[in-house]
């Protein structure tokens, strides 16, 4: 067992790191868990007791413990344990639904393709003042201002003059980065040529064209507007045709003119005819870099068909005055429409300044910019609102007060419009709000002109100024987001006023989704949460962009911001569009340290969601420095005592590891700057901090950091990174641990990219290291992986055996002719110890290949030290064969998948070694059958026909001589023996079957003359477990399809009675969610010959290749075994010095090692074959693997699961917790009433041990054999296993079948232990089975989960199975107040594997070798437990102790199989016990003699089948053994454990089922039993399962 570090109790608020169905999920470090949880010790807690002195019994101390129960604490509130978010996606990151609407982009000023940046304006003014048009009748009084000039006072030429000023003036006021040409009364020749030099002066940009008609005729039917002759004669008309000459595209159009419609619907339909004529010339395509006519942007005054408004009181421009100063002009109108009593020119005395928002006109042009944005983003489509109003200043400003424009004048019969055409937006109740500020301000005004003139009238007594009362708009519009979010932020389930109307692309989308045929788990996953309605975004987000520019309100508005990106990606998505981004980004300048918790939320919430993000960080002056620094400058970090200004530190230096991390990724400059900023250090010193989320970030940035970074890998080796990263392999958290798996991956070559491309795909192990020596960066290589393989080969989470499986893949990359060479001496080693057990007596001298060539490989090295680092290097690449075999075969899928990948890798590349061509080869020869070999097809091999009990495997005593372990305190000796066994036999443990499958399939197809063909592919089907390779024309990935899932319920047809649905439902075990891992051939190859073919060979083509290399491989075979491994590792090595000599620096990806990536040289990580310096080809390996498909290393999905985290709501409660939800209110119903059936049931166990035990409650049939019995302890649920690997999931009271489903372990074997867990809030079935697996599902219950069962985790349980001729399989015993489970069995230990850190804890030796058959713990707070043996000894154990001392009692119970040990029902300190031979003893903890307290004779005359004792009744209870002359029926005994019942309470027979004697006694040679019978935790019932498949309820008799 490896040594497991102590961490504190951590403090302080977690994060969460997932939620269950029902009930929100903890993360294995959060205060809840620890203090309700378990109370696992590691060795550094129970270190203090190693000095501690024990009696030889320990009995004082045993008692003293089980006193000391009785004043324990009270029992913890329930923990839903395997329900993180880690047990439903394993590391893979969760698709969306293909409903989920996508995201619009909302970078509008590089990724829209219709664009515009405004350069410069014409502003044509044609008045011609004094001369009235001809076709023009004015009223009279009529509009005369012309940009709030009166030309009547003053001379027509001045006047003009002056109109032309403030039209510039006015034009300065949206934006003054633009230049403005006024054109004042133009000619045709002086309009001409300077529409033609703006033109030629914007370029590409866009040209503004503003027309005044106001001085010439309409516009014409045909498009043309007028303009004057050189001496003003004549009016000349101007067609839009020319107009689009001179102005080219693209440009904005203002038509302000009577009938101005004519201009904007000509201009369209010229534009188009010109596009068409572009379009034509260029072969069917625009040009590039060229916008299209059409996509101009026009506003018109009115309609074709419309006069412009006369009102004397109003402006004669009216349409230009709202565009360009809409708040002048929208106090004159307020003031005339509502009759307010003051000046009509006192508008244009409105104090203050535009541009100061502190002042009355300032903030009126505040609210009106938030207003008009709002209102234009609550109306038009997200591509439109980002097209006008986030690409120019000029632009956005224009459509902003053209929405003032339509709202005004459409009251004097003017319809303006535009094109792109918009929906009517002047009855949108915003526009209320804009009225109610408006006239708040002007009702000011009158004092405040009164107070300016006393300012100008001073006399010498000076009055208090009046004091403007800013308007409340701004925080009344924050109350109201602030009322949104806590209110209205929740999601909808039925369609309402605020949903988005129907018929929305969303619901297009789930409408064709709906068709569309999805994975089983994944549509069960998304049906989890019903189908939300869409809602409406609050109106209130643009004012909030607006409200971040005010000093008073930004950090109120910044924290409901963090609230509302916290609601999940569409909220920052709806943040992102609405354009709040650069805001956020000139707030990193800011240098308040009030901000800076919300800000580096609100950064890691939008990087999250946009990892683009990244390159604004960058180019941000002091973006990325802004976050590094808060990094930096922790005390932690920086060894400084600075004033902690953070709340919630742990949790915002989190989120900065992320914000940088996701810097570095794919992005180099991001990576280098991560670097000069110290950031590395900082992360470095982080990984030994209390929170898990920070060690967990801390590792991500370390890897993202160092990922394809050659200086920034040698760096981290010179601060010990990767051994610190080695020693958190043991962390509590398995998030943390799978963070520095991943981390050591990127480090080992692995990539961290988000997209798979050629220049990311990884590889290269850890580079140059051009400061150490060849030697010591081989050795630091196999060091980091074999120290992370050891421990972790043993961790209960399947995620964590997934990165493993990466980060191996890494070093089999690297150095895969080592794995080449334990590969070969692990067949030579499988072939001799099969030849030793079928020929017992003949030498194997002959056979003993691979110990003579590493014995000779060996002694070919001179130097003694070098000598002996050679061994254990192989010894250790040995190790991590064996390890990566057993991960091959691993109990959860999506890790076998993937280690499977790297073994077929391996297993190629033997196939094509010179080892094949050796003369003592044995690859091409097929190797002895082990006598207990089982061929199905023979009678005499049969299960049936052998010994039942027999655990004889032929893989027992595997062992490898030539690779002598030594003692190293790294390198530990594999063990095969624990692995190497067949699938199809009663094995221990299906680990290495891989080798027996190479025996029986390759011997076959495998000549001595070895070729790549389909033949060899499809024989080596097998050899992936069962994954088959996909043929040779196949993509690079295919579907897993385990064979070993394929068969039916063979022997047991005859037993069914016709009920073919059940096997047709259990056809094959239950899936995880997300099994998204793909198999990847070394054989596939692409068809058609790509660029990328240079990853499978450096070299062009075959007909290319060196000649020598072909005569070479044709004709040579004289040479040994030991030459082949001599040039296998030199190659290897070979491929670390072209590491060495390739020098780059800190470029990320740029350079890595792929497709020639290094210039005219091959890669030599993807190169089958090493190159010299010059290029030229360097033949090692002889020849091995050309060819051979590139597929390593694996690649990682972890990143992104991770950063998902940081999508998810945290400031929220779950779902689960929310008051009023479904789950809330479920789980609540489910307390109530789990607490109101303990009530009930109390009151009955108090009698039930004096009643009889005869009530026939419920009777059923199901599939043959079920030795296997498990209530639920609340729910109606009874599950049961039959003597193979079928579960089924029972509604015992309406005698219905809910489930079946196969559990997945190998032919052969049983399942031997059954439990439900985490009863209180749900359940989830956990078996374990003879081949030493623990698997955990899901989802059983229908009514609940209408989905398929679901693999919640699965894993080892027991490491080491001793073969055995009498095993019981796996034993197991499930503590549920602390969450620990132990595991005993065909096993010399008995291991305690903590649920919530998912590690082993202890591994206490049980000093027998009988298997473990029973385990009992105290269902309390109690660390003692109670094990039975097969050999009848007893034995209590005490988990405070070491390993070693942790027998505290041992008890000679019985003299035969303990059938079962099971705590007293009322007496914390007793416990019973029952043996096959029908003996039940009552034995006391306290007690100092090894003698039972009582003994009771259930079934002494025929033997006990099985026994039980009920949890809360003083009731035991058996049932008798079936035996070849007592088959037909079967006695149950109930028998009270009260004083003064002697004689049973019931005793009587049920029927078996069986008509003839059965021809095995047992049907499983793991359960010396044939019946099943137990007791129902809570009710007074018991289940009793019989050989036909009958399970009967019966109950106690209350009458």
């Amino acid at each position: 067992m490896y040594e497991q570090h102590h961490h504190n109790i951590r403090t302080g608020p977690k994060f969460a790191t997932g939620a269950g169905p029902w009930h929100r999920g903890r993360s294995s470090d959060t205060d809840t868990e620890r203090e309700f949880g378990s109370r696992s010790r590691t060795r550094s807690e129970r270190g203090h007791m190693n000095g501690r002195s024990h009696s030889p019994n320990a009995t004082e101390d045993v008692a003293r413990s089980a006193a000391a129960l009785e004043g324990s604490l009270d029992s913890a509130p329930p923990i839903s344990y395997w329900s993180a978010k880690r047990h439903s996606s394993c590391g893979n990151p969760t698709p969306a639904p293909p409903w989920s609407a996508k995201p619009i982009s909302w970078r509008h000023t590089s990724s829209l393709p219709t664009k515009l940046k405004t350069a410069n304006a014409a502003l044509v003014l044609c008045l011609n003042i004094d001369v009235d048009p001809p076709d023009v009748v004015k009223t009279s009084p009529c509009a005369v201002l012309e940009c709030w000039v009166d030309p009547r006072s003053m001379p027509s030429i001045k006047a003009l003059e002056h109109i032309g000023a403030n039209l510039k003036s006015q034009f300065e006021n949206l934006s003054q980065k633009i230049q403005y040409k006024p054109i004042l009364d133009p000619s045709f020749e002086d309009l001409r040529k300077a529409c033609q030099q703006l033109r030629k002066q914007a370029k590409d940009d866009a040209v503004l064209f503003h027309y005044n008609g106001h001085g010439v005729p309409k516009p014409t039917s045909s498009g043309e507007l007028w303009c004057f002759n050189r001496t003003y004669t004549q009016y000349l008309p101007v067609s839009l045709q020319e107009i689009q000459n001179w102005l080219g595209s693209p440009g904005v159009y203002i038509w302000d003119c009577s009938a101005a419609g004519h201009l904007l619907h000509n201009f369209n339909e010229f534009a188009k005819r010109r596009d068409e004529d572009i379009k034509r010339k260029h072969g069917g395509q625009f040009p590039e870099g060229m916008l299209p006519f059409a996509q101009s942007l026009q506003l018109a005054a009115c309609e074709a068909h419309e006069t412009l408004p006369t009102c004397p009181d109003l402006p004669a421009d009216m349409f230009t005055s709202c565009l360009t100063s809409p708040i002048d002009i929208a106090i004159r109108h307020h003031m005339l429409t509502n009759k307010i009593d003051l000046n009509i020119d006192g508008a244009a005395h409105m104090p203050g300044n535009l541009k100061d928002r502190r002042t009355p006109l300032g903030e009126l042009n505040w609210i009106f910019t938030a207003i008009t944005d709002t209102i234009a983003w609550t109306t038009f489509t997200p591509e439109m609102f980002a097209r006008l109003y986030r690409s120019d200043l000029l632009i956005a400003s224009l459509f902003r007060n053209f929405l003032l424009a339509e709202r005004l004048m459409k009251g004097y019969n003017c319809t303006p419009h535009t094109s792109p055409p918009l929906p009517s937006t002047n009855t949108h109740p915003l526009w209320a709000t804009w009225d109610l500020a408006l006239d708040s301000c002007i009702r000011q005004l009158p004092d405040l002109l009164a107070a300016n003139e006393a300012q100008q009238n001073y006399d010498g007594q000076k009055s208090p100024p009046y004091q403007y009362i800013p308007n409340s708009f701004f925080a009344d519009q924050l109350t109201a987001f602030e009322v949104w979010i806590s209110r209205g932020g929740s999601a909808l389930t039925r369609r309402g006023p605020l949903a988005l109307p129907s018929g929305t692309e969303y619901e297009v989308a789930l409408t064709a989704a709906q068709t569309t045929p999805l994975s089983p788990n994944l549509a069960a996953s998304w049906s989890s949460t019903p189908h939300l309605v869409p809602r409406k975004p609050p109106t209130q987000l643009p004012i909030v962009l607006q409200v971040l520019l005010s000093q008073p309100h930004r950090l109120r508005a910044l924290i409901l911001l963090s609230q509302f990106v916290d609601l999940g990606p569409w909220a920052v998505n709806l943040v992102l569009t609405v354009g709040i981004f650069p805001y956020i980004s000139k707030l990193l300048q800011a240098p308040g340290p009030d901000l800076r918790p919300v800000l580096i939320f609100i950064w890691a919430r939008i990087l999250a969601v946009d990892p683009s993000i990244q390159v604004d960080l960058y180019n941000n002056a002091q973006g990325y420095k802004y976050f590094s620094k808060i990094l930096t400058m922790h005390p932690s970090t920086s060894g400084r005592d600075v004033v902690q200004t953070l709340p919630n530190t742990s949790e915002h230096l989190a989120m900065c590891t992320f914000i940088l991390a996701s810097l570095a990724r794919d992005f180099s400059k991001g990576q280098q700057a991560c670097w000069e900023e110290n950031v590395f250090d900082a992360c470095f010193n982080l990984l030994d901090e209390a929170d898990f989320l920070l060690r967990q970030w801390s590792c991500l940035c370390i890897a993202q950091m160092w990922c394809g970074s050659e200086q920034g890998k040698m760096l981290g080796v010179t601060r010990g990174t990767q051994d610190k990263l080695v020693n958190l392999m043991s962390d509590d958290s398995a998030e943390v641990r799978c963070a520095a798996l991943y981390a050591l991956g990127t480090f080992m070559g692995s990539s961290g990219s988000k997209v798979e491309t050629e220049g990311t795909k990884g590889g290269g192990g850890s580079g140059g290291m051009y400061d150490r020596d060849e030697r010591t960066h081989f050795r630091m290589e196999v060091a980091v992986v074999t120290g992370a393989t050891l421990v972790v080969r043993e961790d209960a989470s399947p995620m964590c055996r997934k990165e493993l499986v990466v980060l191996v893949s890494c070093l089999v990359k690297e150095w895969r002719g080592y794995f080449v060479v334990c590969a070969w001496i692990y067949w030579e080693e499988e072939r001799k110890r099969r030849h030793a057990t079928v020929y017992p007596y003949v030498s194997a001298n002959a056979d003993e290949v691979s110990e003579q060539a590493v014995r000779e490989w060996l002694d070919s090295i001179p130097d003694a030290g070098l000598r002996e680092e050679s061994r254990v290097l192989l010894s250790s690449f040995y190790t991590i064969f064996v390890v990566l075999l057993d991960l091959s075969v691993d109990p959860y899928n999506e890790v076998a998948t993937q280690a499977q990948t790297v073994v077929d890798y391996i297993m190629a590349l033997l196939l094509e070694s010179p080892f094949t061509k050796l003369d003592e080869a044995s690859l091409g020869s097929p190797p002895l059958a082990p006598i207990n070999y089982i061929n199905p097809n023979h009678p005499d091999s049969r299960p049936e026909n052998r010994d039942a009990r027999s655990r004889i495997s032929s893989g027992s005593q595997q062992s490898s001589p030539s690779l002598s372990y030594p003692a190293h305190p790294v390198i530990a000796p594999p063990s095969p023996s624990a692995s190497s066994i067949r699938s199809d036999a009663p094995p221990v443990r299906p680990s290495l079957s891989r080798a027996d499958t190479m025996t029986s399939t390759i011997s076959n197809t495998v000549t001595s003359t070895v070729k790549r063909t389909s033949s060899i592919a499809n024989a080596l089907k097998n050899l992936a477990g069962g994954i088959n390779f996909p043929p040779m024309e196949d993509t690079r990935t295919a579907s897993p399809t385990p064979s070993v899932y394929n068969f039916h319920l063979n022997g047991t047809s005859h037993h069914l009675n016709g009920d073919a649905l059940e096997q047709m439902e259990a056809s094959r075990p239950p899936s995880p969610t997300f099994n998204v891992a793909q198999y990847a051939s070394p054989y596939s190859r692409p068809v058609t010959p790509t660029q990328s073919d240079a990853v499978y060979s450096p070299y062009p083509s075959s007909s290319s290749r060196s000649p020598s290399l072909q005569e070479f491989t044709q004709q040579v075979h004289d040479f040994r075994p030991s030459d082949v491994m001599e040039a296998l590792m030199e190659e290897d090595m070979e491929r670390l010095r072209a590491r060495k000599r390739l020098k780059r620096g800190m470029n990320g990806y740029t350079q890595q090692y792929h497709n020639n990536g290094y210039g005219t040289v091959p890669s030599p990580s993807n190169s089958t074959f090493s190159v010299d310096s010059a290029g030229s080809s360097v033949i090692l390996g002889l020849g091995t693997g050309m060819g051979i498909r590139d597929v390593l290393p694996l690649k990682s999905t972890f990143f992104d699961w991770c950063s998902e985290y940081f999508t998810e709501p945290q400031m929220r409660q779950a779902e689960a917790d929310e008051p009023g939800s479904i789950q809330y209110n479920y789980q609540i119903w489910r307390q109530q009433r789990n607490e109101q059936v303990d009530n009930e049931t109390r009151s009955q166990a108090e009698v039930a041990s004096d009643r009889r035990w005869d009530r026939t409650v419920a009777h059923f049939h199901g599939l043959p054999h079920p030795l296997n019995l498990a209530f639920h302890s609340y729910d109606q649920h009874l599950v049961a296993s039959n003597d193979t690997d079928i579960i089924t999931v029972w509604d015992w009271t309406r005698n219905k079948r809910l489930r079946s489903f196969r559990n997945g372990n190998p032919k052969g074997t049983s399942i031997t232990s059954l439990h439900i867990i985490n009863q209180n809030v749900g359940g989830i079935i956990t078996t374990g089975s003879a081949d030493g697996v623990v698997r955990l599902y899901r989802n059983y219950d229908p009514l609940l989960d209408p989905g398929p069962v679901q693999m919640v985790s699965s894993f080892r349980g027991l490491n080491e199975i001793v073969p055995m001729r009498h095993g019981s399989g796996v034993v197991m015993d499930w503590k549920q107040s602390a969450g620990i489970l132990l595991v005993g069995g065909d096993s010399k230990a008995i291991k305690t594997w903590d649920a919530q850190t998912e590690i082993q804890g202890l591994d206490m030796d049980t000093a027998s070798d009988a298997p473990v058959t029973s385990i009992a713990s105290d269902p309390g707070s109690s660390q003692i437990f109670v094990a039975g043996f097969g050999d009848g000894w007893i034995k209590v154990f005490d988990r405070r102790f070491e390993e070693d001392e942790a027998i505290v009692q041992t008890h000679r119970g019985h003299n035969a199989w303990v059938q079962n040990v099971k705590p007293h029902p009322t007496m914390i300190y007793q416990f019973l016990s029952a043996s096959v031979e029908g003996e039940v003893k009552l034995w006391d903890l306290r007690g100092r003699s090894d003698q039972a307290v009582t003994t009771w004779n259930l079934m002494q005359d025929v033997g006990l089948s099985a026994f039980d004792v009920h949890a809360t009744a003083e009731v035991v209870a058996g049932s008798s053994a079936i035996t070849n002359n007592r088959y037909r029926s079967q006695r149950l005994c109930f028998q009270s454990l009260a004083p003064g019942h002697n004689e049973p309470l019931s005793q009587y027979n049920v029927a078996s089922g069986l008509i003839t004697a059965p021809i095995k006694i047992n049907p499983s040679p793991y359960i010396p039993r044939a019946t099943s019978f137990v007791f129902h935790p809570t009710e007074m019932l018991c289940g009793v399962g019989e050989g036909d498949g009958t399970i009967r309820i019966i109950g106690c008799n209350f009458a």
